[in-house]
């Protein structure tokens, strides 16, 4: 690894090709920005991949954006590729079809001739590894503010051709957001409710997610294995919930300074690779997998949509598809839909009669609104429809939703 001036790094881009090279650089919260803003000035033509992109990526003429996940600064661009895939599969994507040609990283600063990727492990190490097999180049921006993780997240410095040194504040949740709501509150004590101690956790981030953390507090000797965590995880460590006997395991991580102070040099916590914790397989070993993930809309046939709004790619598969499979074959394991009953901004049931747009996941345990559970497993298609309707949509709705149950000669 050679550190250099960012504003000399065009002159280190000995590209192995010239036609609109495709750069991956980490995602979600733990963009290289000073890095990334040095490649885009150097590059003119280039195709941008990252999963969970956030605003302030450059969106320029030259550029096309690709992602398997949509993130708020990919979203509704007219220069977006989706490539629909389910997260576990996207390293076998950069292998195959989306060969990287640069790869931007987020690293923190070497610790005994190690780099570590900090917040964003992912994609990451599959990107390293198959930009390196293909002649590209690896480019790192090391920031002293960055946590060093450990697993998965450790990388040789011989990994990395070239660093710049750019010291960048890392993002946490605005604490000026409201409190949960009273319905978040209700949805997480019931979706709590089922879950007993021993229990290996999934969940992401959001007021669902965090509300069913927050009410797990009394539960012990939980695990962790989770595509992400967030502070709900610390809290429940803090309250004494998690085994202390047992790894947690993720992929990336968001949330405040506290949390990534807890991360930081913390062997516990092992930051694996996509395909690695997004294994289906992997996760069926794990014990009473309680997958906990939410969606934007639930039909009668109990499908589940959490990637399109009105038509339009939101976000995509992440890793729900994977993790509701795998926790269906976990030993004592429940996939659990988790959200509100009600649009408030549309005045609209997110139980409808028919998905109007594709499904992320289907088959799940149950499904848990704040007006109660519908239990789903062993139940005729029946039974699952009667029960979405009579245990988990908003009353208003119901007697719609009977009509449209019988239109679909599901009464």
């Amino acid at each position: 690894m050679r550190i250099i001036d960012h504003a000399r790094l065009a002159a280190y881009l000995n590209l192995p090709r010239a036609d609109a090279p495709r750069i991956v650089a980490s995602g979600n919260h733990a963009t290289p920005w000073r890095l990334l803003e040095a490649v885009d000035k150097a590059v003119p033509e280039y195709r941008l991949f990252m999963l969970g992109a956030q605003p302030g990526i450059p969106v320029r003429d030259g550029i096309r954006h690709e992602t398997p996940f949509v993130g708020p600064g990919m979203r509704g661009l007219s220069t977006l590729d989706y490539l629909p895939t389910r997260l576990s599969l996207v390293p076998r994507m950069l292998a195959t079809t989306h060969k990287p040609d640069i790869v931007l990283l987020h690293v923190a600063p070497p610790r005994d001739k190690r780099l570590s990727l900090g917040i964003e492990v992912n994609i990451l190490p599959a990107a390293i590894e198959q930009c390196r097999a293909n002649g590209g180049i690896v480019i790192a921006q090391i920031n002293p503010l960055m946590p060093t993780t450990h697993g998965d997240a450790q990388i040789p410095l011989t990994a990395v051709d070239f660093a710049i040194e750019a010291e960048e504040p890392l993002a946490s949740p605005d604490e000026r957001a409201p409190a949960a709501s009273e319905v978040f509150a209700r949805i997480g004590e019931r979706v709590a409710a089922m879950i007993g101690d021993h229990a290996t956790l999934q969940v992401g981030i959001g007021a669902v997610p965090d509300a069913v953390l927050a009410a797990l507090g009394s539960r012990r000797d939980l695990r962790v294995w989770s595509e992400m965590i967030s502070d709900g995880i610390l809290n429940l460590e803090n309250a004494g919930a998690l085994a202390s006997d047992s790894n947690i395991n993720t992929s990336f991580l968001f949330g405040s300074a506290e949390l990534y102070a807890w991360v930081d040099g913390n062997e516990r916590v092992r930051m694996l690779r996509t395909e690695m914790v997004n294994d289906p397989s992997r996760i069926a070993e794990q014990t009473a997998v309680a997958s906990i993930n939410t969606a934007l809309q639930v039909d009668l046939y109990a499908q589940a949509n959490a990637s399109y709004v009105r038509d339009r790619i939101h976000s995509g598969f992440g890793g729900q598809s994977d993790f509701v499979v795998g926790a269906l074959h976990s030993p004592g394991g429940q996939a659990i839909i988790a959200l509100p009953s009600w649009h408030a901004k549309t005045g609209s049931s997110t139980i409808v009669g028919r998905l109007p747009a594709p499904a992320t996941s289907f088959q799940h345990t149950a499904i848990v609104t704040e007006h109660g559970r519908a239990d789903l497993i062993g139940l005729s298609q029946h039974e699952q429809a009667a029960n979405l309707i009579e245990n988990a949509a908003h009353p208003e709705a119901r007697g719609q939703l009977r009509e449209e149950a019988a239109r679909l000669g599901l009464r």
